[in-house]
């Protein structure tokens, strides 16, 4: 049997050539959400460790006004809008007269509310390779089962059958869930790999949030501030998570 690609898809009838098809778009669009989210997992923790570094000094010292205004100039990082929403409603709440207490927990619920945003925009995508993972190996047994038809047809027309008529045509019709499977078991692994990293991620803006209510509740800018310690702030422990 010549297993030419060529060779193959010119025997193939077409519904086995549609399945192929399928299978061959599931693919790139699985290449395509594994290379974006790769990127975005780079660049965003590259990012965030910019922004530690630029604000985190400030961000320990309490001058808010500060950190927001390095926030605004680091759109589209998400360390930076994470931080921002928190300290912008903490201080707009303050100024309306609430205590530091209440502002602190209003602002911990924008920042529950910007994670559930930023988790929706790192998961993007991630249902495609969902997806595939799950459904691959049924459409390429599927391309098999309508190759095996195809072997059986040709039997019906010839008026008899043997391994020298049906052969080619059954071992062509297996190689399509041989590609099934190929498809759907890097899709898997790659799967599991983005969303152990995304997940990873997420908890660190979620540290990253949690100390900063923490510290505004608690009221400990000044007191880092006027101390000779170095300060141990959300955003420099958090970088390390992100990275």
């Amino acid at each position: 049997m010549d297993m030419d690609v060529v060779h193959l898809w010119g025997s193939m009838n077409n519904l086995v050539r549609g399945v192929v098809v399928v299978l061959t778009l599931q693919a790139v669009s699985c290449i395509a959400v594994v290379v974006d989210r790769l990127i975005l997992l780079f660049m965003s923790a590259r990012k965030s460790r910019a922004f530690a570094k630029a604000a985190g000094r400030k961000l320990a010292a309490g001058d808010h006004e500060a950190v927001v205004a390095i926030a605004k100039e680091n759109q589209g990082r998400h360390l930076a809008n994470f931080i921002e929403t928190g300290l912008s409603v903490f201080m707009a709440r303050t100024a309306e007269g609430h205590s530091r207490e209440k502002a602190a927990e209003l602002a911990g619920r924008a920042l529950e509310r910007r994670g559930e945003q930023l988790s929706a925009s790192l998961n993007r995508g991630m249902n495609v390779l969902a997806s595939t993972g799950s459904t691959a190996p049924f459409v390429g047994l599927l391309g098999t089962v309508l190759g095996i038809l195809n072997a059986f047809t040709l039997i019906s027309s010839e008026g008899g059958g043997g391994i020298g008529t049906i052969g080619a045509a059954i071992g062509e019709a297996l190689i399509v869930t041989g590609y099934g499977l190929a498809v759907a078991i890097p899709t898997v692994l790659l799967f599991n790999y983005l969303s152990g990293r995304i997940a990873k991620y997420e908890a660190g803006l979620a540290n990253a949030g949690s100390e900063l209510i923490d510290q505004l509740e608690a009221g400990s800018y000044k007191r880092l501030a006027d101390s000779d310690a170095p300060p141990a702030h959300a955003t420099q422990n958090t970088t390390v998570a992100l990275a």
